[in-house]
């Protein structure tokens, strides 16, 4: 039996069901334990892009169940679902904006809680190569997926060694300058947004990069994601937000970045960090 910690609104993203490398057990478990009058799930909760290559990209059990508990959540607590387009799921273009019950489709979303205002989105569309240059992105999701299969076998070792879960990709994006240029200019390009948008802050995903900072004067929160860091953004009641952590089950107030220092990783082109490390395309 789950106790329940309750939170006004619990934002996820990035789960990218269907591929092998979803951390969808660790989700729905951290999902037992909590419930909340909003469930925002922004963007890439469902891999379409792998789910048609075939092969690997495979629906599997443990996705149903995912949302089961997300139907759990909407039966027993009268959730609100607000399901916010990703780049990998822009199937559901054909069927945002839509709304049934407690289930909003959208490419985009305002939250408001004590006189502030969120806007909510992706953030893929203010990345111009997945935005513009689809076969570069795709490309770069074939070297981000090799990444995660290394990352896998280097953990296995790691926990034979009892060691703990270490993440190569999210290293790399740390040492390697074009991967840390990218993530600091996609950060200003959405605080920009939200300062146009007149809003208090911004709510994105995309770059598996979880933060609770501010950025010239606009509060930025990205929820990371549930393949490599496996991260939750939890509103509290009184407004404020924190970044959950699931591998020790810790509640960071200020997580940027995850941080390693065990890799040393040799310089390569710009662009080509850009296109397979600096985010799940």
């Amino acid at each position: 039996m789950y106790t329940q910690k309750f939170y006004p609104t619990i934002v996820i993203s990035d789960v990218h069901l269907g591929t092998e490398h979803s951390k969808t057990t660790e989700l729905t478990d951290f999902l037992r334990t909590v419930n909340c009058n909003t469930l925002i799930m922004n963007g890439d909760i469902i891999d379409g892009w792998h789910l048609q290559k075939g092969g690997k990209g495979k629906w599997k059990k443990e996705h149903t169940d995912f949302f089961k508990v997300v139907m759990k959540m909407m039966e027993n607590h009268n959730t609100q679902i607000i399901y916010v387009r990703g780049n990998h799921d822009d199937f559901i273009d054909h069927l945002a904006p839509l709304s049934f019950g407690n289930l909003s489709i959208v490419n985009e979303y305002v939250h408001q809680k004590n006189g502030k205002s969120y806007y909510v989105v992706h953030g893929d569309v203010f990345d111009n190569i997945t935005s513009k240059m689809v076969w570069l992105a795709k490309l770069g999701d074939i070297g981000y997926t090799f990444l995660l299969w290394v990352n896998r076998i280097y953990n296995i070792y790691r926990a034979k060694k009892g060691l703990g879960y270490f993440s190569l990709s999210q290293s790399i994006k740390q040492k390697v300058k074009s991967a840390v240029s990218y993530i600091s200019d996609y950060e200003k390009e959405l605080v920009a947004l939200a300062r146009a948008r007149h809003a208090d802050g911004i709510i994105c995903g995309h770059i598996h990069q979880p933060a609770n900072t501010h950025i010239d004067g606009i509060h930025y929160l990205n929820s990371g994601d549930w393949v490599e860091t496996m991260s939750a953004l939890l509103e509290h009641e009184d407004g404020s937000w924190e970044v959950y952590m699931h591998r020790d089950g810790a509640i960071q107030p200020n997580v940027r970045e995850i941080q390693s220092n065990v890799f040393s990783i040799p310089q390569t082109s710009q662009e080509g960090m850009k296109v397979a490390f600096s985010h799940y395309f």
